[in-house]
């Protein structure tokens, strides 16, 4: 049986607010939602979470734990190569 009761929002190539829709609305649900992105998307996660912290700071939700990483990855020219990820999390303050 699995404890973690959370779900996650991959950040893309969306726009940013798209993103940031689809966590709020995740948040609604769920006490805590988990945003994860690899490479070049790793800023726009960021980007993700602090609009969110920030326009809910007084709905009650904040940002948690962050972990960073990488992964073994196969290029296109078929070597391998490491990508930064990143995993933050966007939970509901116990109050």
């Amino acid at each position: 049986m699995s404890t973690e009761n959370r779900d996650t929002v991959y950040i893309g190539k969306k726009p940013l607010m798209a993103y940031v829709t689809s966590t709020l609305i995740q948040l609604a649900n769920l006490p805590q939602v988990s945003i994860k992105a690899r490479g070049l998307s790793i800023g726009r996660a960021v980007d993700v979470a602090q609009i969110v912290a920030r326009k809910t700071e007084n709905a009650g939700y904040s940002i948690g734990d962050i972990k960073i990483g990488s992964e073994l990855l196969e290029s296109q020219d078929g070597k391998p190569r490491n990508v930064s990820t990143i995993e933050i999390a966007v939970k509901r303050n116990s109050s």
